[in-house]
């Protein structure tokens, strides 16, 4: 197919407004974006990744769009695996692999990052605090890795922010019940 769609994998530690209104926007953009959670090798989660999965499906069930699917079974810690999961389900050959500017620089030491480089184009997106500095740029082009710097804008909000001021305006709606039943984030209590 000649279309491209949007693969977006996420740690989603908790999913916040930041992490809907990336989907949202991606929507309007492409045919459709394939959404998942995963575990980042480089991170400590916070909850396990049944419960960081279900979230991100109540948030994208309830953003109701047919364009933005979610699809646990391409989840993988290595971005490889999950790309070719993609394709093999999807029968896609042209993905956007959507990633944030914190994580970047951090692509050049990826698991088979050759063949990543060559089986998507990147779709950056910027994160306040973490712009693309001009050294990552001179590397992206050096390894010829296709890339395109988004505009979307997004709220300056992050999983590891929400965590450590817990304010649930940062969470989308649908997903505020289900963390507070469920007694999920909460600030650990200090023991003396």
């Amino acid at each position: 197919m000649g279309k491209t769609i949007a693969l977006f994998g996420t740690s989603a530690d908790p999913p916040t407004i930041g992490h809907k209104k990336i989907l949202e926007e991606l929507s309007k953009i492409y045919p459709f974006t394939i959404s998942y959670v995963s575990n980042n090798p480089k991170k400590n989660h916070k909850e396990d990744i049944s419960i960081r999965s279900h979230l991100l499906r109540t948030l994208i069930e309830d953003l109701n769009n047919p364009k933005i699917l979610f699809n646990q079974s391409v989840s993988s810690q290595w971005a490889v695996e999950s790309i070719k999961k993609c394709k093999r389900i999807y029968e896609f050959n042209n993905l956007d692999f959507v990633i944030g500017s914190d994580l970047i620089k951090d692509i050049f030491q990826w698991k088979n990052f050759d063949r990543i480089s060559h089986e998507v184009s990147f779709l950056i997106i910027l994160r306040e605090g973490y712009p693309v500095e001009s050294n990552t740029l001179k590397m992206l082009q050096t390894y010829k890795v296709k890339f395109e710097i988004s505009t979307i804008k997004i709220p300056n909000i992050s999983s590891s922010k929400f965590r450590s001021n817990f304010n649930y305006s940062n969470l989308p709606t649908s997903l505020i019940d289900i963390v507070k039943k469920n007694n999920l984030y909460e600030p650990s209590k200090l023991v003396e």
